[in-house]
C-alpha cells in the first residue's frame, strides 16, 4: 500500500481536477497541462481499487487527494429505515478512503437536485449554462414534497452525526458541495445554504470538527448572493480562516440569485483573482479546480474516456495556474 498522504500544513493552494481516471491518455492530458492533484473517477469505493488508484495515479506523476461519491437518495429524503442503512455504507466507504490513504471525500446533500433552465449563447460559439426564474417551472413540487430549512437541518444533522466520528477516526475530510442553484425556495424545498453565509454557517456548526467542510464552489457560492462580484470575498475568507474548505470549484458567472450564467473564468462578475488572493492569504492548502466548464461543440472526449479531456478544462487548468503563480510571487 502506498504510503499515506494526508496533509502536509505548509502545502500550497496547486491546481487540481475532478471525475478523471488514471489511463494514460488522462494522466498525460493532466501532466501535460500542470495539474499534479485529482479528484479522481473510480469504479468502486473498495479499499483495493482505491489503493490501485492512487498507484496509478502516483506512477503518472499525480496525486489521488480525494473522490466523489454519490449519496443515496434516502439520506437526504429521509426515507426510514433504509436511510441508517446506507448511513452505514457511507461510514464503510469513509473507513475504506482513510485506509487507502485519501485525504477527503467530496459529496452532495441534496434534497433537490441540480436545476437550470436552458443554456445560451457564450462567446466563440460556446453555450452557458443557465438559471433564470423567470423560465423555471416552480409550481411543480419535486419528489421531496415541500421541505423546510429546519427540515434540511434536521436530516443534515442526523447524516453528520454519524458520519463525522468515522471521518474523525480514519482522518478522511467530508467535503460537501453547495445546492446548487441556491434560493429561497424551489419546487418545494427550502435550499439550506440560502441565505448563503448563514446556511453554510449552520451547516458546520450542526457538528463542529475539523473533518466536517466544504467542496467550495465558488460559482454556487457566487449564484446565491444578489452582488457576488463584491459579496464573495468575505464568504471564502471567512470558512478559509476556519479550515473549512477542502476543496475549491473556481468558476465565474454573470449574474446572481435566480438568474445566472456559468460563463468562462475571465470575463464573469467575480475577480477571480481576488479570489485566489483570499484563498493564499488564509493559507488554503488544497487543489484549486475547474468545474462547469462552457460547452462547444468542438469539446468531445476520445473514444473510451468519459472524463474532461477538452480544450475547455484545458484553458481553466491555465487560468488556475496563472492565478495561483500571480498570487503567490
Amino acid at each position: 500500500m502506498l504510503k499515506n498522504s494526508k496533509h502536509n500544513p505548509k502545502t500550497a493552494m496547486h491546481v487540481g481536477t475532478q471525475g478523471i481516471g488514471t489511463s494514460k491518455l488522462e494522466l498525460e492530458f493532466l501532466t501535460r497541462h500542470g495539474v499534479t492533484h485529482m479528484d479522481g473517477a473510480v469504479p468502486d469505493n473498495e479499499t483495493e481499487t482505491l489503493v490501485r488508484y492512487r498507484e496509478e495515479a502516483a506512477a503518472g506523476g499525480v496525486s489521488l487527494d480525494m473522490i466523489h461519491f454519490g449519496l443515496p437518495d434516502s439520506i437526504p429524503l429521509a426515507l426510514d429505515p433504509q436511510r441508517d442503512r446506507d448511513i452505514d455504507e457511507v461510514c464503510r466507504i469513509i473507513s475504506n478512503a482513510g485506509k487507502a490513504g485519501l485525504r477527503g471525500l467530496n459529496y452532495n446533500f441534496c434534497i433537490l437536485p441540480h436545476q437550470r433552465t436552458e443554456g445560451t449563447p457564450g462567446r466563440g460559439g460556446s453555450i452557458y449554462s443557465t438559471f433564470d426564474l423567470s423560465k423555471f417551472d416552480n409550481e411543480t413540487l419535486s419528489i421531496a414534497g415541500c421541505v423546510s430549512r429546519d427540515d434540511a437541518f434536521e436530516r443534515i444533522g442526523h447524516f453528520l452525526e454519524r458520519v463525522i466520528p468515522v471521518a474523525e477516526e480514519y482522518r478522511v475530510q467530508m467535503a460537501c458541495h453547495l445546492n446548487d442553484p441556491p434560493a429561497p425556495v424551489l419546487r418545494g424545498v427550502e435550499r439550506w445554504n440560502y441565505p448563503m453565509f448563514e446556511g453554510l454557517k449552520r451547516f458546520v456548526e450542526t457538528v463542529d470538527s475539523p473533518y466536517n467542510g466544504f467542496n467550495f464552489c465558488c460559482g454556487t457560492a457566487a449564484e446565491g448572493l444578489e452582488n457576488p462580484g463584491e459579496q464573495l470575498y468575505e464568504i471564502v475568507q471567512y470558512f478559509g480562516e476556519r479550515k473549512k474548505i477542502f476543496n475549491i470549484h473556481f468558476r465565474n458567472i454573470k449574474g446572481g440569485l435566480l438568474n445566472f450564467q456559468e460563463v468562462w473564468p475571465d470575463e464573469g462578475d467575480v475577480d477571480m483573482y481576488r479570489v485566489a488572493q483570499t484563498l493564499h492569504d488564509v493559507g488554503y492548502p488544497y487543489m484549486v479546480m475547474p468545474d462547469h466548464a462552457p460547452r462547444h461543440p468542438d469539446d468531445v472526449a476520445p473514444e473510451g474516456v468519459s472524463g474532461p479531456v477538452t480544450q475547455a478544462w484545458a484553458f481553466q487548468y491555465g487560468y488556475i495556474i496563472a492565478m495561483i503563480q500571480a498570487v503567490s510571487h
